[in-house]
């Protein structure tokens, strides 16, 4: 039996999540520009993902097991040790523009970021605007609805 996805789309509010949860003020100051920038890039109003998830627009996957479920776009998270910028498909075609982003760490389905100082936001808006293109590309994306 298929497993329920534990990041769907929540009533929170966003602005009560990042004062609330956010412990610095550079994070927040960080976090409020991301939320600026990532819907000026996507066409989408921020909503909340699960409980710290900070998303735009989604699309739909579906697994070869059978596993489906929504996901957001892009997506942010102001985490305690960094912040989790999930804007990144990584394939042959857009590769190359992390040697350009600044200074990150990548995980598995995510990069980290200390502060947006720290990064170039041309290239953040590059690999925002390429990952949506990616996922308008493959999936069922709200980026092919009225936004």
């Amino acid at each position: 039996m298929a497993t329920k996805n534990k990041t769907t789309v929540t009533t929170q509010s966003v602005d009560v999540f990042i004062e609330s949860f956010v412990d610095s003020n550079q994070k927040k100051q960080d976090s409020y520009q991301l939320i600026k920038l990532m819907q000026q890039w996507s066409s989408f109003k921020a909503q909340m993902w699960g409980p710290s998830i900070i998303g735009f627009g989604s699309y739909h996957y579906k697994y070869a097991s059978g596993h489906e479920g929504d996901a957001p776009m892009i997506a942010f998270s102001p985490r305690k040790a960094a912040i989790s910028l999930y804007v990144f498909v990584a394939n042959e075609e857009n590769k190359h523009l992390l040697n350009n982003l600044g200074k990150f760490k990548i995980g598995k389905a995510c990069m980290y970021i200390k502060t947006l100082s720290d990064i170039d936001i041309n290239v953040l808006q590059t690999l925002c605007e390429t990952t949506i293109e990616h996922l308008n590309k493959n999936y069922t994306c709200a980026c092919k609805t009225t936004k």
